[in-house]
């Protein structure tokens, strides 16, 4: 009886000893998922920072606090100046062509400062390629300054491998324009000082300053006065 009486007192406090026991439970696993957490970014960020290291070496010149993702595939690096505080995410295929076909050329490839370049983008350069001042651009972008050959019969009848190197004029990319996913530039176009383009257009000509443009070619839909 006295068992009893004594299970039916204690009761509310062996419930909150039960619920107290469950907060120190997720306050540990909390701990140690943030503790975790952390750990992961330290090691992250050192790995950055060694890999920037690293990459810094095959190019012409790199600015102070990059922060280069792994892997990052550069050809020519000779030609290739980057600002300070630049972003370059996963998969970045960065190329410049000094021979083609026997032909020599003269790239130069140049990214500003603050500048962010995310997941698998591609940058094609036997020209001049000129990216401003925290320009951001999205993933699955295409820069390219050149093509294969001409479109001419002759050209056509080659295998495009075979065809040599054609473009139209450098790029230039002023200061703080964002590029939308998956866009293409092309060779011989300048993109205007704080414009937008929007995701998946092919820019062929120039935009404006302070322009929106879509579409495949893109086209202008709005300018800022």
């Amino acid at each position: 009886m006295r068992s009893s009486y004594l299970k039916i007192k204690l009761k509310p406090y062996f419930k909150l000893i039960k619920y107290n026991f469950k907060r120190l439970l997720f306050f540990i696993g909390k701990l140690l998922f943030f503790s975790l957490h952390k750990i992961i970014y330290f090691i992250n960020n050192l790995f950055s920072f060694i890999y920037s290291g690293w990459v810094s070496s095959s190019l012409s010149q790199l600015g102070v606090n990059p922060r280069i993702s792994y892997p990052c595939n550069i050809l020519g690096g000779n030609n290739i100046k980057v600002g300070n505080n630049v972003y370059i995410g996963k998969r970045l295929r960065i190329e410049t062509f000094e021979v083609y076909q026997n032909i020599k050329l003269s790239p130069m490839l140049i990214i500003g400062n603050n500048v962010g370049i995310n997941d698998d983008c591609h940058l094609a350069c036997i020209h001049s390629i000129e990216i401003g001042d925290n320009v951001l651009i999205a993933s699955k972008v295409f820069i390219s300054d050149h093509s294969h050959g001409k479109i001419s019969l002759d050209d056509l009848l080659l295998p495009p491998t075979e065809r040599l190197l054609t473009s139209k004029g450098k790029i230039v990319i002023e200061p703080n324009v964002w590029i939308g996913e998956g866009v293409v530039i092309l060779s011989g176009v300048r993109i205007g000082r704080g414009s937008v383009i929007g995701a998946n257009s092919v820019v062929i000509k120039d935009i404006p300053p302070f322009s929106v443009a879509v579409g495949s070619p893109a086209r202008v839909i709005k300018t800022i006065n």
